[in-house]
């Protein structure tokens, strides 16, 4: 009886009449179930890429690490609305800096900027800005925290609005609380030390001090600027104001926002479930502010 690759000869293939149709699913089936057993572990690097921009002050192209949109799995979102991702930060690849004259930007924000922005860029920050001496395929905290500075230095000369000087601060913010993780997990072992509870301190106070300038920030911007502010809608800023007031012990004021989102009509559900959780800790620091008073 013919083969089923029978005839093949007259296309010069006649060697392959005797292969057998299922010999190769055979020998590889332990091999792919061996592999959905042990998934490859993604590295940092994989995630990114080079977007090419030019540069709005010295108009040169230049090259900025930039995350794959939707390669990074959302693991959970904290009570700042920090977003956590599995294996990778990609709040250290939202700034945009210019290697050649030093002109940094959050991604957000990235345009054309007026003469007068360009003028006071290129005398304050170009003149003496130094340029980094290699490239990166990665970022590590501290040179991402770096470039968050960058950014808002490039903010301050240009005389950014409030709100965009305040989303900068909370994303700093939020990028230190992240390296505060990552050093409480990489060096669990050395807790205690002195050297960790130095390094652990210093990421705090500047964590502190970004949370507390995005806090003054908005309370600008929500006086000043209308809805949307950084993008954010009125819902969003007021909750993350709550929630910065709360940490600087601004209790009243904190539940005074986190009154009006509750009985808002125009609240989204899903931000009343924030307020929500953040009221039950609000009732509690109440509580304890008031204890500590009658004391």
């Amino acid at each position: 009886m013919p083969g089923l690759l029978s005839g093949l000869e007259k296309f010069g293939l006649n060697n392959l009449e005797k292969l057998n149709l299922y010999e190769e699913d055979k020998k590889t089936a332990g091999q792919d179930k061996a592999s959905k057993e042990a998934p490859q572990v993604m590295k940092e690097e994989d995630y990114l890429f080079d977007k090419t921009y030019e540069c709005p002050v010295c108009y040169q192209k230049i090259k900025a690490r930039t995350m794959r949109t939707g390669r990074a799995k959302l693991v959970r979102t904290d009570m700042y609305l920090r977003p956590v991702y599995e294996n990778v930060e990609p709040l250290k690849y939202e700034v945009i800096s210019c290697p050649i004259c030093g002109y940094s930007v959050h991604s957000r924000y990235f345009g054309g900027l007026t003469a007068l922005q360009v003028k006071a860029v290129r005398e304050l920050i170009s003149q003496s800005f130094q340029p980094p001496t290699e490239e990166k395929a990665t970022y590590t905290y501290l040179e991402a925290l770096e470039r968050y500075k960058l950014c808002l230095a490039s903010a301050i000369v240009r005389r950014a609005k409030s709100s965009e000087k305040a989303y900068i601060c909370l994303k700093a913010g939020w990028l230190l609380m992240s390296m505060e993780e990552n050093l409480r997990v990489q060096a669990a072992s050395l807790a205690g030390t002195p050297e960790y509870e130095k390094k652990l301190a210093e990421i705090q106070g500047l964590e502190d001090e970004f949370l507390r300038n995005a806090f003054d920030g908005f309370q600008a911007a929500r006086q000043t600027e209308g809805y949307p502010l950084a993008g954010l809608d009125e819902s969003t800023v007021e909750y993350l104001t709550a929630v910065l007031a709360m940490r600087f012990e601004e209790y009243e004021l904190a539940s005074r926002i986190i009154s009006g989102l509750l009985v808002s009509q125009s609240t989204p559900q899903r931000m009343k479930d924030r307020a929500l959780d953040v009221k039950e800790i609000l009732v509690v620091k109440l509580r304890e502010k008031k204890a500590g008073k009658k004391q």
